[in-house]
């Protein structure tokens, strides 16, 4: 088994054995689950294609299987599947033990100071493409919930990312060359800004942000109209 695809048994493997547990029930929200990882794979995997053909970063064939797919490899496919699995399980839980999240009133202000600068920051930056893209998409979803979805899950959700980055800075700091001779994802440093968080890009964080938030406004969304609530 590939070091990458390792990676993904350890992100995955607690949230799945854990999704029977009596009080959460992750497993059966997985029909709506389903269909937000769908939603968000479409366009994330298309930014990735994209990304890696422009060389904006790459994969090292050492940590691999050697499978591959309109050129990424199958690990990489396979992390649109884990990583908001498990984010979103993380989110579960928030919701069923926090009774009192931050409140919706001061998280939709957050969401709003936080999209505006990053929209700012991805027309400073708009000649680095890593920078100028997930800045600018991450922005733009932030000011939509911010200004149109005012959504109630926000606090939680906010209390979900804050707690999920434990769990990512340790899974991504082994992807970007953490712990290890080599990184297994590599980053055309023209591209982004140059800063890292021991061996993770600073505007991994907010793709993280962009990609969680994307799959449980699609989650909340889909859970509502499998369960007939409108």
């Amino acid at each position: 088994m590939s070091l990458y695809l390792t990676i993904h048994v350890f992100v995955i493997s607690f949230p799945l054995l854990r999704s029977f547990e009596y009080r959460v029930k992750y497993y059966t929200k997985w029909a709506p689950l389903g269909l937000a990882l769908l939603m968000t794979g479409l366009l994330f995997i298309t930014w990735d294609v994209i990304f890696t053909e422009m060389g904006v970063w790459g994969f090292n064939p050492i940590y691999l299987s050697g499978y591959y797919v309109l050129n990424l490899p199958i690990e990489e496919w396979l992390f649109f599947v884990t990583a908001p699995f498990s984010s979103i399980f993380i989110y579960e839980n928030v919701v069923y033990f926090i009774k009192k999240p931050i409140s919706n009133t001061v998280t939709h202000k957050i969401f709003l100071i936080a999209g505006v600068v990053l929209i700012i920051l991805s027309i400073i930056f708009q000649d680095r493409t890593y920078t100028f893209i997930n800045f600018l998409g991450t922005g733009t979803l932030l000011l939509i919930h911010a200004r149109f979805i005012k959504a109630n899950y926000a606090g939680h959700f906010l209390i979900a990312y804050l707690i999920h980055l434990l769990p990512f800075m340790i899974t991504n700091g082994v992807l970007t060359g953490s712990f290890i001779d080599e990184p297994i994802v590599w980053y055309n440093n023209s591209e982004n800004l140059g800063i890292r968080l021991v061996t993770v890009p600073v505007e991994d964080l907010m793709y993280a942000l962009f990609l969680l938030l994307l799959a449980i406004t699609f989650y909340e969304y889909f859970k509502k109209r499998l369960s007939g609530r409108t």
